[in-house]
């Protein structure tokens, strides 16, 4: 059974990435516990970068490897 951080972390391995409104209805959890779980993923070394697009939305996104 996949967890909601493995379901995070899916939804940012896309090439599109994840806006925190998608992350919340994949999980069901609101916007600050997805970026507290976005800071506890940097913290475990996962590589997560944040892009602006053009409607203001902020998109995320982990790279394949994982830092040391």
């Amino acid at each position: 059974m996949a967890t909601k951080k493995d379901s995070i972390i899916k939804l940012l391995s896309r090439s599109n990435g994840a806006t925190i409104a998608q992350m919340q209805k994949a999980t069901g959890w609101q916007a600050h516990s997805i970026r507290a779980a976005l800071t506890g993923l940097r913290k475990a070394g996962h590589k997560i970068s944040r892009d602006s697009k053009t409607k203001g939305l902020a998109v995320y996104r982990v790279s394949a490897e994982a830092a040391s």
